[in-house]
């Protein structure tokens, strides 16, 4: 029997609709963690060998994110949280980045792909480690921490249930950095362990303005972030406090650190993005606005990092 010619155009639209859904459950739009790669290979000089390492091992990357924030999505689908931050009064296209929310995935359909991405990941990871020039101790320990910190983040143990999230988002990013650069020189400076701290600094400053703005959901479920355990005040002095924590850095490692003596000076456009930031979201109490303030400033701080280290390679070479 011949298939009816109207059956293949509407099979299309449904296939790109169920990938379009389980991009959005991967949070593929979200990348800034993924600028670790860049920043590492810089930190390594840009080698040639040591960028297929990192591209094998940024791969993995994506595939370990896209199943901790299906993980994250399930439990939050569970415990309602999601539906108190994501309620029917929010945009529709803030409610569609949570496909179980919208009914496009199911629960079991999001678990699965949640272990397939994550197993896919730590397979890379290996290969990553498997092929690099160079593999310490140190690098798979901290490469293994990673991977087991960002499956349980909201699965399993429940790490951010704990009262641990803001140190995993700042460490799970200042890990990225310096697994990236274990694997491909080896070793480790003082200048880049300042860079990878910086790093990490910025999934966590604009991580506690999503907190902030998700408090009262966080506080219902029994998930401790900073913004849902203490007062409004003391919160936006947590907020302050890291950002003063991230300028003072910058200065010290200039002045009295590894940094050569004009890194404050290059970094002063991504800081007076984070002054600003930190003015629309403390001062002004945008937080949403506050939040992309924070995208760009963590951009804009690894494309200057990224860029000291070229000045740096040139300089060494010429």
């Amino acid at each position: 029997m011949t298939m009816p010619l109207s059956q293949g155009p509407l099979a299309a639209p449904d296939t790109r609709g169920r990938l379009g859904a389980y991009a959005r459950l991967a949070k593929l739009d979200v990348w800034d963690y993924y600028l670790a790669f860049p920043l590492a290979w810089a930190l390594a000089g840009f080698s040639p060998s040591a960028l297929v390492v990192l591209l094998v091992f940024g791969l993995g990357t994506v595939c370990v994110v896209a199943g901790s924030v299906a993980f994250d999505d399930v439990t939050g689908y569970r415990d309602g949280s999601d539906a108190a931050n994501y309620g029917p009064d929010a945009p529709a296209r803030r409610l569609a980045r949570k496909p179980l929310l919208t009914g496009e995935l199911s629960e079991a359909e999001a678990i699965r792909f949640g272990w397939a991405a994550a197993g896919a990941g730590a397979a890379l990871w290996l290969l990553a480690v498997l092929i690099a020039p160079f593999a310490p101790l140190w690098t798979v320990l901290l490469a293994a921490l990673c991977l087991a910190s960002s499956v349980q983040y909201s699965w399993g143990l429940k790490i951010s249930y704990r009262g641990w999230q803001e140190v995993f988002l700042a460490g799970f990013g200042t890990g990225l950095v310096l697994v990236g650069v274990g694997l491909s020189t080896g070793g480790l400076t003082g200048f880049g362990a300042v860079q990878a701290v910086l790093f990490g600094l910025g999934p966590l400053l604009f991580g506690v303005y999503s907190n902030t703005r998700d408090a009262e959901g966080d506080a219902a479920v029994g998930r401790p972030t900073v913004a849902a355990i203490v007062s409004a005040q003391a919160n936006r002095g947590f907020i302050a406090g890291l950002t003063a924590a991230e300028i003072a850095l910058v200065v010290t490692a200039a002045g009295l650190g590894p940094a050569p003596w004009w890194f404050a000076l290059a970094m002063l456009p991504a800081m007076g993005v984070r002054v600003a930031q930190l003015r629309r979201g403390v001062g002004l109490g945008d937080l949403l606005a506050a939040r992309l303030l924070g995208l760009r400033a963590h951009r804009v701080t690894t494309a200057t990092l990224v860029a000291v280290n070229l000045i740096l390679v040139v300089g060494a070479g010429s």
